[in-house]
């Protein structure tokens, strides 16, 4: 690993440790997802994604992350993200965005997804759709050579073709590795060609917000919880991933992202 301006460029060897780490944040939010029922608590999930973490052998690396006081964020509705799990049980109906990661020998994964309780209209299942779809969209416009704001224009192009929806400005995706959060950021809008350059070696978390309204945001009195400023409900996905000479490596996709990129007629690199 070199450093350059801040950015983190791993080897082959860490990667695979990496990809470690996105295994086990890809099972949890698996169980997660099947535990996401009305009645849960959100403070439930929060303790079956530590226990199935660290059984892995891993660490939640959002855990006392500048103070925030749990494994997972939970994010309810109109929470566009950092929500904090407390005892309130999910009702039917609501939208659940679920935030995870995990370090496996210093190294980190972060992945997030969007998941319905019970059912829901088809407004919010296609404000779901449109959020991830934009995320594999972004993921496939990478390629070696180009530019971050490749992957930015490509989120901002498909979720404009879909409908009326906000793209949240203040929250964006982020360089991953030795530590969770590292240059660059990578927005969900702007034009493309812009921005460090894609390199075999950088890892990249993608993580598109979307709203039913404004991009406006606020933060709640718990100075965690972020949520649209016009109460319109929100999604949000997320996936950390690198670009080999050989294709896309979705590090926190169970399947390294050979089903959806494939889709998309994108070569993976499956492990």
């Amino acid at each position: 690993m070199f450093r350059e301006r801040g950015i983190e460029i791993q080897t082959p060897a860490q990667i695979e440790v990496m990809r470690q780490a996105g295994l086990v944040v890809g099972e949890t939010l698996e169980l997660l997802r099947e535990a996401v029922t009305p009645g849960v608590t959100t403070r439930q999930l929060d303790q079956r994604a530590e226990e199935h973490i660290r059984s892995r052998g891993a660490t939640p690396n959002f855990l006392d992350y500048h103070g925030y006081p749990a494994t997972i964020c939970t994010s309810i509705n109109d929470q566009v993200v950092h929500g904090i799990p407390s005892d309130k049980p999910l009702e039917e109906g609501d939208l659940i965005s679920i935030d995870c990661g995990a370090i496996v020998e210093g190294w980190h994964g972060d992945s997030a997804i969007t998941v319905a309780v019970g059912e829901v209209g088809p407004e919010l299942v296609e404000l779901m759709r449109v959020c991830e779809e934009s995320l594999w969209r972004g993921m496939a416009a990478a390629t070696l050579g180009g530019r971050v704001t490749d992957i930015s224009h490509a989120i901002e192009t498909y979720v404009r073709s879909q409908g009326d929806y906000g793209i949240v400005e203040d929250y964006v995706g982020h360089g991953i590795g030795s530590a969770m959060h590292l240059p660059p950021s990578v927005p969900n809008f702007g034009r493309p060609g812009k921005g460090p350059k894609l390199v075999e070696g950088l890892a990249l978390a993608v993580e598109p917000m979307i709203t039913m309204g404004t991009i406006e945001t606020e933060i709640l009195a718990d100075d965690w919880t972020v949520v649209t400023a016009d109460g319109s409900w929100s999604a949000h996905f997320e996936h950390s991933f690198t670009l080999t000479p050989a294709g896309t490596l979705v590090l926190t996709a169970l399947d390294g992202g050979a089903a959806r990129l494939g889709e998309l007629g994108v070569p993976c690199v499956a492990s």
